[in-house]
């Protein structure tokens, strides 16, 4: 069959590589997709939030799988425009509907699922411009460190934790009057501060049977020991050394059937991947946060170890018979380091040319922001390419990517040394 895969980034690269794995893909395009995904599949130049033109293209091309990398396509509601077209709507797409979808794309919408399904996650409430004062009363409530979340997208960099009660307020303000997010921080969510080492679980779901993916944690901070800037994210290791069978039972009874049954609960169609940020607290796992669709750099560790056939996978969420496909996991573990674009995440450059990727050996090196310029390969963005690798441990593996990551070099590039230092126990 032929396949649409829409994004650009690490976790559409690492998508694209698995698809082509499968006898069941017989041509992949990818809108817009990179040098890497470039390398394998078709790039086309298309946003994947301008349904018309992917309507276009899923016409002309026959396309019979669309699959969505991205949450902006799927909080825009690209899977219900694909139900409302006549001529679309018997071609499946991966992702949730636009109602589904809002489990990323409102924190507030999140936070009243998860308490109306007793869900367990940190007591909040949220704010306008209009309410900023009482805000800053209900931070006076709460005990450092203060967790201000923009209600909206804000590319995973809308999150902020703060010590000082005054500098917590001076924020708060600043989001909703300064509108320092855009529209996403025209609604802040304030929380309570859990204090406890987080993972990340993945699910896939036809919206009644669900698959628990590997788990798999993620680094966001720029600097070594998790300090300065939040990213997107600077590496990944699965699986989880700490998510033993006791705690993922916890996490699949108190967490992920309450939330997929609340979805059917609430008549929400949700044909896609949930993505659970947690965070173990005293033992017990708690929700920090949904998002729609699967993580990244988490994909580039987690999607290398399914054996299983992935168009399978998809095949059998589009008819609701995912309970008919066993899911195989390689029992190896996996980690990714990130290699990124020096200022990242505020100020970097573009158009560096990459020299030693054909150097690589025994690692998958995912392209996350490159593009190909006169037959030349060239960082597009500030997250630039991912090098994963496989290992008895987690330590062998990384240790691999480092390896790796040793042979290759763009002006000004920068990764951190440290992925996996806490789970050194």
């Amino acid at each position: 069959m032929t396949i649409l895969l829409l994004g650009s980034g690490g976790r559409e690269h690492a998508l694209a590589w698995k698809i082509l794995q499968s006898p069941q893909c017989t041509k992949l395009l990818v809108a817009p997709g990179n040098a890497g995904t470039g390398r394998i599949a078709i790039n086309v130049e298309v946003k994947p939030t301008d349904f018309e033109a992917i309507k276009k293209l899923v016409l002309h091309e026959k396309v019979e799988l669309v699959v969505v990398g991205p949450e902006d396509p799927l909080v825009a509601g690209i899977y219900d425009y694909f139900q409302n077209e006549s001529d679309l709507k018997t071609i499946p797409v991966i992702g949730p509907s636009k109602a589904g979808a809002q489990l990323e794309g409102s924190k507030e919408f999140a936070k009243k699922f998860m308490v109306k399904y007793q869900i367990p996650t940190a007591a909040y409430d949220s704010f306008t411009k209009e309410s900023v004062e009482d805000g800053c009363q209900f931070l006076e409530s709460l005990s450092p460190p203060y967790v201000l979340k923009a209600d909206g997208l804000a590319a995973g960099k809308g999150v902020l934790i703060i010590e000082d009660l005054e500098e917590a307020k001076s924020e708060l303000r600043n989001m909703l009057i300064d509108e320092k997010f855009g529209q996403a921080s025209s609604k802040v969510v304030i929380e309570e501060f859990l204090d406890g080492i987080e993972m990340s679980c993945f699910v896939l779901t036809d919206g009644e049977n669900y698959k628990i993916l590997p788990t798999a944690k993620d680094y966001k901070r720029i600097g070594e020991g998790d300090t300065g800037l939040n990213t997107g994210g600077m590496g990944a290791v699965s699986p989880v050394p700490f998510a033993d069978a006791v705690f993922m039972d916890k996490i699949e009874q108190r967490i992920v059937l309450p939330t997929i049954n609340g979805l059917k609960a609430e008549g929400i169609s949700y044909k896609g991947f949930i993505f659970i940020g947690l965070i173990k607290v005293k033992g017990e796992p708690m929700v920090i946060e949904y998002n729609v669709r699967m993580g990244d750099p988490e994909t580039e560790v987690v999607i290398p170890r399914l054996k299983s056939d992935l168009v399978d996978l998809f095949d059998a969420v589009a008819k609701g018979k995912l309970h008919e496909v066993n899911l195989e996991i390689d029992e190896r573990a996996a980690t990714t380091v990130m290699v990124v674009s020096g200022g990242y995440p505020e100020q970097y450059e573009n158009g560096k040319e990459i020299h030693g990727l054909e150097n690589v050996t025994d690692s998958i090196v995912f392209h996350a922001g490159t593009k190909t310029h006169d037959g030349k390969v060239v960082s597009n963005g500030g997250r630039v390419l991912a090098v994963t690798s496989f290992g008895n441990s987690f330590q062998e593996a990384v240790k691999k990517s480092y390896q790796n990551i040793d042979k290759l070099h763009f002006d000004t590039m920068y990764y951190r040394k440290d992925i996996g230092f806490d789970l050194l126990v």
